[in-house]
């Protein structure tokens, strides 16, 4: 048996380790596309503009505001706006009790 090396003529690949290349390139292309995938939708997401802020039925915002933040004390209500200014409500009457500017 003379079996001689051609420099020339290319190995030939077993089928299971071409089986392989193939098999690692489609998961490596899919886990890219996951990654990306799951990138662009927290970018979409966060980029949202939040909800607007649910108040309370009886507390009525003056015309051209708009609250940015809520928060209940013991007897009142506090809601920031957009303005800077933070409106504080009783709670029991939904009536103004203060105006506090924002500087």
């Amino acid at each position: 048996m003379d079996t001689q090396f051609d420099p020339n003529e290319a190995p030939v690949e077993p089928a299971n380790l071409r089986f392989l290349r193939r098999l690692v390139t489609v998961l490596t292309v899919i886990m890219i596309a996951g990654v990306v995938t799951v990138v662009a939708l927290l970018v979409i997401r966060l980029n949202k503009d939040p909800a607007p802020l649910p108040l309370p039925q009886q507390i009525t915002l003056p015309d051209g505001t708009r609250a940015t933040s809520f928060t209940v004390g013991s007897d009142w209500y506090g809601v920031v706006t957009q303005h800077d200014e933070i409106l504080i409500y009783d709670q029991v009457t939904g009536v103004l009790r203060q105006r506090v500017e924002i500087k």
